[in-house]
């Protein structure tokens, strides 16, 4: 089946339509999140304790991952599996003596025996997948070494992106949840919350709990939004450390001042800044030494397992 958007595979959900493969991706987290529980309970219905094998992508065994995709299903129609952010780039933490091509050739050979009863879903959540937009096709195109699953999910199930909405599109989600919530508030203002939130869910999720709170079934007007939500940013502590250490006066000043650094968050963008001065000096060393990379990452891994003495 060729790539499809979320509302083509909802569709195909609700009529009841499993394929035995998923790879399920996007800028929208929640809508990751949401989708593969649709997947989940359509395969499995409330048997998840029985038919659904939950695990994450860098702790995969292959052997066990082979045996669990032949099992036949358990109180349920059919045997899912879960996993969770497997990144075809870094299969695994250490990398040491391995090949990431050689690693994604093997799993890709255990999921062309994938039977009838099985379903495999992929779907990540926790880093970001490198695309860029085929004007040919109409449609994403990932760049990085992902795509070789996302293709192969493709090609023998389902691929869904699934990206953050337009603050106009999220708009309506917005009243409709506050309304749930026994409260009020206009369109416009719920574009303005989701610009106010760069139409990130999670955030938009948090935000609206809290002005539901504050409003008591009161109207949620702009002067609520101005004095309640904490306004996003695309500014990001990395890169601030990018900034110092290029030595850019005039960006890391402007980072400093749209992070809001405050002592919830000020060790952890401490921490980001040294540690990018601790790869640039590690790289110089390495450099010095005529060391490869490969080398370097084994010597940065070792010292993190050494205490200091």
């Amino acid at each position: 089946m060729p790539q499809i958007d979320s509302k083509a595979l909802n569709t195909m959900l609700k009529n009841g339509e499993l394929a035995n493969i998923y790879y399920i991706y996007g800028t929208d987290i929640e809508g990751v999140e949401k989708m593969t529980k649709n997947i989940i309970k359509s395969a499995v219905g409330d048997n998840e304790d029985f038919a659904l094998t939950k695990t994450g992508g860098k702790y995969v065994d292959f052997s066990s991952l082979e045996d669990t995709i032949g099992m036949m299903p358990m109180m349920s129609d059919y045997n899912c599996i879960l996993i969770n952010d497997y990144n075809c780039e870094k299969p695994f933490d250490d990398m040491r003596g391995k090949k990431a091509e050689d690693i994604n050739k093997k799993l890709i050979e255990i999921l062309k025996n994938i039977p009838p009863a099985t379903v495999v879903v992929f779907n990540v959540t926790g880093f970001e997948i490198e695309t860029k937009f085929d004007y040919k096709s109409k449609k994403t195109v990932i760049k990085d070494k992902n795509k070789k699953l996302a293709d192969f999910a493709a090609k023998n199930g389902i691929l869904c992106e699934i990206n953050t909405k337009t603050a106009n599109e999220l708009a309506k989600d917005i009243t409709n949840k506050i309304s749930a919530r026994g409260g009020m508030i206009s369109l416009a203002n719920a574009k303005n919350l989701a610009e106010m939130c760069l139409c990130d869910t999670v955030a938009l999720n948090n935000e609206i709990d809290k002005l539901c709170v504050y409003a008591q079934g009161r109207e949620i007007t702009l002067d609520m939004l101005n004095l309640l939500v904490h306004r996003q940013n695309d500014i990001t502590v990395y890169k601030l450390a990018n900034a110092v250490a290029l030595m850019d006066k005039n960006t890391a000043l402007t980072a400093i001042d749209e992070l809001n650094i405050d002592y919830s968050n000020k060790m952890m963008i401490f921490t980001v800044i040294a540690n990018t001065f601790i790869d640039l000096y590690r790289a110089s060393c390495a450099v010095k030494s005529r060391k490869t990379i490969d080398d370097t990452v084994m010597i940065s891994d070792t010292a993190q397992t050494v205490p200091l003495s």
